[in-house]
């Protein structure tokens, strides 16, 4: 398995490809369409899902084109479907996985920065989208936002943080547990 990571956007998000077996998911392709397909063909591997931790725009403005150019599915949880202005293939919830080659991603639901903020976790990795940060974590005050269960999802998070586990953020640098 590998990750690889594209900085997209006017507020340098974190746009991640996971590769495995020859196969590959989109995570968060908050814009730049063009420089996240060129960098896929250079993995030469194949496109498989198109998968968003949440619906704000800088995370999601290249969804729609990567969809079209792709033909892949875009999930993303549920608890988003009212703040989605774009085509969804697949609405995720708790615990669902994602397989890409040998690679099960499992979807967590983890609310606070939106309602239906997810992360995605396999052996030694977690994708945290805006939830969790190197340094912090997610704003609470866009629509949709709460402090409260924002505490409980980083509870969460926290209890599954192992020794030299590999943290994917979606802005900032990426950081190993310690």
């Amino acid at each position: 398995m590998k990750v690889e990571r594209v900085v997209v956007g006017q507020l340098a998000t974190n746009c991640y490809l996971l590769i495995s077996e020859q196969e590959l998911a989109i995570i968060d392709p908050g814009d730049q369409s063009e420089k996240i397909l060129e960098r896929i063909k250079s993995t030469k591997a194949k496109v498989k899902y198109i998968i968003l931790t949440h619906a704000h725009f800088d995370h999601v403005l290249a969804s729609d084109e990567l969809r079209k150019k792709t033909g892949v599915e875009v999930l993303i949880h549920e608890a988003e479907k009212k703040f989605v202005n774009f085509q969804v293939d697949r609405f995720l919830k708790e615990k669902d996985k994602i397989r890409i080659g040998s690679v099960d991603l499992e979807v967590m639901h983890t609310p606070g920065h939106s309602p239906g903020g997810i992360c995605l976790l396999t052996d030694g990795i977690i994708f945290t989208g805006d939830t969790l940060f190197k340094d912090g974590h997610g704003r609470t005050d866009l629509s949709g936002g709460s402090h409260e269960e924002l505490l409980r999802s980083l509870k969460r998070i926290s209890e599954l943080l192992k020794p030299d586990m590999m943290v994917y953020p979606g802005h900032g640098e990426s950081f190993q547990v310690k």
